[in-house]
């Protein structure tokens, strides 16, 4: 059974090669699985046309997305049963523990101090079940680092992140703060959050020199396999 991984915009080559590195892993992850790979221009295509052309009956579209907004639940979900496509959609990426994990590592990386006040930049969605995924993947990562961690959007999305920024310096006067970037891979979003005006920010969870998260590689594997399991009872 195929594993089709889906990413969708116009990615920059910075951003296309963190892709192929992810999907490489998982590929070396699962010997012997059947894996591609589709980039989707969400803003001229027909996502669910475009995707449905690389994925056949045993498909499992796994997209690369870190939470479900529009172009999963209605672009692709909606698309794919609209135009009577044969395979099957997993769930998005987040949220998950071993994200969070990532991205704490990310920001040990980038020298996390116990004063620093943490923000969670996260690339915003109109659909408010993707915006309650990422608060709830900011309350994980509070959890998981013994403190609290606040959310700002890049856009469609409130809080934006600028206005973050602002909130925490007049709350905490002083006050490092320092950006976990919950984006998959470099590119304009990213570029948004360094120009934010944080003090320091993280890099995505795959960065450039650094190994993808293993992590990451297992959720992939998870969501494709949840599916594909369901489809084999099914059967």
């Amino acid at each position: 059974m195929r594993l089709v991984a889906v990413t969708h915009g116009v990615p920059s080559s910075a951003n296309r090669e963190a892709v192929l590195r992810l999907v490489d892993r998982v590929v070396e992850s699962a010997a012997g699985l059947d894996v591609a790979i589709s980039f989707v221009d969400a803003s001229t295509a027909d996502v669910a046309a475009a995707v449905a052309a690389a994925a056949d009956a045993d498909s499992v579209i796994v997209p690369l997305t870190l939470s479900a907004g529009y172009h999963v639940r209605t672009g692709l979900s909606f698309g794919l049963e609209r135009i009577g496509a044969a395979g099957r959609l997993a769930a998005e990426l987040g949220p998950d523990d071993r994200i969070v994990g990532a991205l704490a590592d990310r920001l040990a990386e980038a020298g996390l101090e116990p004063g620093d006040q943490v923000l969670l930049a996260a690339a915003g969605s109109n659909d408010p079940r993707a915006v309650r995924e990422c608060f709830e993947t900011a309350r994980r990562l509070g959890h998981h680092l013994g403190r609290s961690v606040t959310v700002g959007f890049i856009a469609a999305a409130i809080p934006r992140l600028p206005d973050a920024i602002e909130m925490i310096r007049e709350v905490h006067p002083g006050t490092r703060i320092i950006v976990a970037a919950y984006l998959l891979a470099p590119g304009a979003f990213y570029d948004s959050v360094l120009a934010a005006g944080a003090e320091v920010v993280a890099e995505p969870l795959i960065a450039a020199g650094r190994p993808v998260p293993q992590g990451l590689v297992d959720v992939v594997l998870d969501r494709y396999a949840a599916v594909a399991a369901d489809r084999l009872r099914s059967a």
